[in-house]
């Protein structure tokens, strides 16, 4: 039920936005082929949320449904994340979400330089070799450093 609930939201932002063509990319297989007719929707609690996308759908000139396998759904997953927490009230714009796809992972391009000269991870590679705490470590930074 949370995926047409959803692809609903997100439909609707877009009927909002005045967009035409849509692209809806989900990692429900059950969803994809019930809304594209080659499956039918047995859940009665599923139904109305069918209809509800079947209408939506109308509303714009093209609009594809693409199943992403659970192993390459990370935007998906992230997307429906956002997606579950946006509020959108009447007449509100919301700005087009921009997605940049690194070569490394995020927390590469946020870790500063150690006042010491020392790199980040120096206290837990001391802690690995010798067994102990730098000095001035409190409770929180020893327990992370653990």
């Amino acid at each position: 039920m949370a995926e047409y609930e959803a692809c609903i939201l997100g439909l609707r932002l877009a009927v909002d936005m005045g967009v035409q063509k849509v692209l809806v990319m989900g990692d429900s297989d059950l969803l994809v082929h019930q809304i594209q007719g080659e499956w039918e929707t047995r859940d009665l609690k599923l139904i109305p949320y069918r209809q509800c996308l079947y209408e939506l759908c109308q509303r714009f000139q093209s609009v594809e449904f693409r199943h992403i396998p659970r192993i390459h759904n990370e935007v998906v997953d992230t997307l429906a994340t956002l997606a579950s927490m946006l509020h959108h009230p009447d007449k509100a714009y919301v700005d087009p979400l921009q997605i940049q796809v690194r070569d490394q992972h995020a927390y590469c391009n946020t870790v500063e330089e150690e006042f010491d000269g020392e790199p980040w991870f120096h206290e837990i590679m001391e802690y690995i070799r010798m067994g102990v705490y730098p000095v001035q470590a409190t409770d929180d930074q020893k327990r992370a450093i653990r």
